[in-house]
């Protein structure tokens, strides 16, 4: 079994040096906290409120449980193979080289445009307070000035990283306090429970109808994973650092949601007759509760972190080009670091970011078209995570007796989720799926037709 000291990257250079080693604990939170976002659900609440009649915060908690499979599968994989690539080298490791390639293609898809989703937001935000520059200008901005700050190194980005979370964090403190000040002054517009219980009938079904839009909000702790090869400490830090950061988010999203939700004016069955509403419906409870400033100061802070969003997002996608290009998966150039960074993995990655958020920003349907694929991908490589785990320490029995709970209990249970999930996704993400896993398997295929097939599942 691999220890927390080894893995290729460990005593093995690549083309133009490796990895620096010089994150600690804090940063990897830090990262995983930015790209999911403190205050991911202000877009979606709407929408989720709706869909669950009025349950919203209980979709948060079952959402969070949901998710905690998946960080557990992440937590045991990170140990077996602490390199950078993440679900790429878990795959490959435990089920074989075939397997790890696709895991590896699925999850790009979504690693290249998450970022792209999250300049849009911060380009839209941006075009709000200053409408009179248009928001395809200011997500290209967004994407030269983040990835300057990637190219600079993970260990600056991560400083400044830290200085845009504790603002998002600040942001959000300010909305809770200011929720509880106007429901003791006023009371709430819905039952107290009524965030758990439903603003009308309870259904059970609607809950986890919901939970398939709400899971997609936890979308990027698993980034962490993608700089084991660059912490100071071993690879429990990672395991620890990705476990934190769901958690931590899971809390911040129901405290939230269940606050705007007894805010809200609005019944969950008037906004499931008005979608066009949806999206705004956070903004639109705080602006009637509390005031405009307030809404004021929720966009900026979206716009701002949105953008650092989308740089945890590029530095992960640059992670996984770089351990894909490595292992001769990805062309050998894309392997090539400077200064301990990855800088033309991490190019190639702004380079489709900035294609695809501009792109999307000149369209009206943009937005739309994005969203409804990216986060295919990531779910196909969590169902390979999970398999991962399976595979390692049941099927294979590399470390040993498998302790039956977490080593196989858990992750059937994740996989069941998330297919249910990708089952339930639009047809037209579903379809962007089918495509994108087609052409890495003819990828695939080229790759052994040159090469032969490889040895499979090296331990």
């Amino acid at each position: 079994m691999t220890t927390d000291a080894e893995g290729p990257a460990a005593g093995r250079g690549t083309e133009g040096g490796g990895l620096r080693r010089s994150l600690g604990f804090r940063d990897l939170v830090v990262y995983g906290l930015l790209f999911i976002a403190p205050m991911a659900p202000v877009g979606v609440f709407g929408t989720l409120d709706a869909k669950s009649h009025g349950a919203v915060a209980l979709v948060y908690v079952v959402a969070t449980v949901a998710m905690g499979f998946t960080a557990l599968s992440y937590a045991q994989m990170v140990r077996v193979a602490p390199q950078a690539g993440s679900v790429f080298a878990y795959a490959r490791k435990a089920l074989g080289e075939g397997p790890g390639f696709i895991a590896g293609w699925m999850a790009l898809l979504d690693y290249l445009l998450i970022p792209a989703v999250a300049y849009l937001f911060s380009g839209i935000a941006m075009e709000a307070l200053v409408p009179g520059v248009d928001r395809w200008v200011w997500t290209g901005i967004a994407v030269v000035v983040t990835t300057l700050l990637n190219l600079w190194g993970v260990r600056a980005a991560a400083r400044v990283g830290f200085a845009v979370l504790a603002m998002e964090i600040v942001v959000l403190l300010v909305f809770v306090v200011s929720a509880v000040a106007v429901l003791v002054r006023d009371g709430a517009q819905r039952d107290w429970l009524s965030p758990f219980t439903g603003d009308t009938t309870f259904s059970l079904a609607a809950v986890f109808s919901a939970v398939s839009v709400a899971v997609l909000s936890y979308l990027g702790f698993d980034a962490i994973a993608s700089f084991a090869e660059e912490v100071t400490g071993g690879s429990r830090k990672v395991a620890r650092a990705v476990l934190l950061c769901l958690f931590l988010a899971g809390a911040l999203f129901v405290v939230q949601t269940y606050l705007v939700a007894l805010l809200q004016p609005v019944s969950s069955a008037e906004l499931a007759a008005r979608p066009a509403e949806q999206g705004a419906a956070f903004y639109n409870a705080v602006d009637a509760s509390v005031g405009a400033w307030l809404h004021d100061l929720i966009a900026v802070s979206k716009a701002i972190g949105a953008a650092f969003a989308a740089l945890a997002g590029q530095a992960a996608a640059g992670r996984l080009v770089f351990a894909m290009a490595r292992e001769r998966r990805l062309p050998r150039a894309l392997s090539r670091t400077g200064a301990g960074v990855p800088r033309a993995a991490l190019l190639l990655a702004a380079g489709v970011n900035l294609v695809a958020a501009v792109w999307a920003a000149r369209r009206a349907d943009g937005l739309d078209q994005l969203v409804s694929v990216v986060d295919i991908g990531a779910l196909t490589a969590f169902v390979l995570l999970h398999m991962s785990v399976i595979g390692w320490f049941v099927v294979r029995r590399m470390a040993g007796p498998p302790r039956w709970g977490r080593h196989l209990v858990a992750p059937l249970l994740g996989a069941v989720i998330l297919v249910a999930v990708i089952v339930t996704a639009s047809g037209t993400a579903q379809v962007v799926g089918v495509i994108w896993l087609g052409v890495g398997l003819v990828v695939l295929a080229v790759l052994w037709g040159r090469s032969g097939r490889p040895e499979e599942g090296k331990g």
